[in-house]
């Protein structure tokens, strides 16, 4: 049983950091859960492949391939043959654009290769294939 005296009910001046660490681990949470909800793709199914060293983030062009070889730049449905002079307009635009292509694992090397051989026509030096971690 502890007595206490009057010498010993000093006010503490010492900064509590408790409630400072929950705020900021419900910050990271809220991030967390947030973050994949930001990105506005059309949903593929990705191919696994190994990681690669993490390139600085910039505003990227989406490209994606759906598994019935439907194209989209930027969620907007592209046929094939008009593919190349949309990135050549997009390269006007920004002559530094960067590009990532989501292709699901079903579509056709072909058709993967043909927008590859585009985009390296239009001269696009920044491309990222996007895959899943394995």
């Amino acid at each position: 049983m502890a007595i206490s005296t009057s010498q010993e009910d000093d006010v503490v001046s010492e900064i509590n950091i408790t409630p400072l660490v929950d705020v900021m681990l419900v910050l990271l949470i809220v991030f967390i859960v947030t973050a994949p909800l930001l990105t506005n793709t059309v949903k593929v199914n990705l191919p696994k492949a190994a990681p690669t060293q993490a390139t600085p983030q910039t505003k990227t062009v989406t490209i994606s391939v759906k598994s019935d070889q439907q194209i989209y730049i930027n969620q907007e449905p592209i046929v094939l043959e008009k593919f190349e002079a949309a990135i050549q307009e997009l390269k006007k635009v920004d002559s530094h654009l960067a590009l990532s292509l989501n292709a699901d694992e079903v579509v056709p090397y072909g058709t993967v290769a043909k927008l590859l051989a585009s985009i390296e026509r239009v001269g696009v030096e920044k491309l990222s294939v996007i895959t899943v971690p394995k």
